[in-house]
């Protein structure tokens, strides 16, 4: 049985004609009729009773009308919707974002992509650090990811920077510089500081080391966390200070002053995807990413 057996008996059902029927189907009135017999001789039914001035469905063909047209709706459906996965416009994106990017990119990718795909599934997974992001999208955990781009050599990945992110300080709303509009980061010196983890597990760690370090001074305490709205809430708390990238600041959260450096140092946020990534809706959404970061940049 084929679609368009389905189409010639639902067209001569509703037509009652072979002539008419043949016509809306632009085929000859002989082919109509021989796919309508195929089915008949498939089924083992008669499913049209005709007479010389009229074509009537029999029981049966009333039977089969309601699969037929089931059937090719169901067809109908399956071919629009895949016209919009090769489209981009519908299909399952899973995004997974770094701390500070999940507090600007995230929200305003999701609001993007409900407006202008609204077939795509979103599934987004924030506060995460680049290390676990990177296995993520390498074990397809995740279809494309934002993380920071350092040392990420790996042929399974096609890595893009984003932007340059400024760093700025974190301190507690009642420490002496929290009314500053700006500050050296070497006056920070003798102060505990709250960072990312240490190691492979974050690469913020060694970037807010090599900052204090070009500003003379080494951090005499260090606390480690893994998630960026944890790092903010430790400093409301007074366990110390911090650094983090600037669209942090969107992190409102009450006990904490976000202060500008001077001379800051900047990190760089990446989007990756995988090498050969094929799909129409990953790379709708990534552009959807590729445009928004630029909103903001030093």
């Amino acid at each position: 049985m084929e679609l368009r057996h389905l189409r010639a008996f639902v067209t001569l059902a509703e037509e009652q004609h072979f002539g008419r029927a043949a016509a809306r189907l632009h085929i000859a009135q002989p082919g109509l009729s021989q796919q309508i017999k195929q089915l008949e001789r498939e089924f083992g039914v008669e499913l049209f009773s005709r007479t010389t001035r009229r074509v009537e469905l029999t029981e049966a063909g009333h039977r089969f009308a309601a699969h037929a047209r089931a059937m090719l709706g169901s067809a109908d459906r399956a071919t629009a919707d895949m016209a919009l996965i090769a489209q981009g416009q519908a299909g399952r994106v899973s995004v997974g974002f770094i701390g500070s990017a999940t507090y600007d990119l995230l929200p305003q990718t999701a609001r993007e992509v409900r407006d202008t795909l609204p077939g795509v599934r979103l599934e987004l997974h924030g506060e995460l650090l680049s290390p676990a992001l990177l296995d993520g999208l390498l074990d397809g955990t995740y279809d494309l990811v934002v993380l920071r781009p350092d040392n990420i050599h790996n042929p399974g990945a096609r890595v893009r920077v984003l932007r340059s992110e400024r760093l700025i300080a974190v301190l507690p709303d009642l420490h002496p510089l929290a009314g500053e509009w700006r500050i050296d980061l070497a006056a920070l010196a003798g102060e505990p500081f709250v960072m990312h983890f240490s190691g492979h597990r974050s690469s913020m760690h060694e970037h807010v080391l090599a900052a204090c370090a070009a500003a003379g001074f080494q951090p005499p305490e260090i606390v480690e966390v893994g998630e960026t709205a944890t790092l903010v809430v430790f400093v409301a708390a007074g366990l110390g200070v911090a650094l983090v990238p600037e669209p942090v600041r969107s992190l409102a959260l009450d006990g904490v002053a976000y202060v500008a450096l001077s001379d800051a140092a900047t990190v760089d946020l990446a989007i990756a995807t995988r090498t050969g990534e094929e799909s129409a809706a990953v790379a709708r959404v990534a552009e959807i990413i590729v445009r928004r970061s630029a909103f903001r940049r030093p």
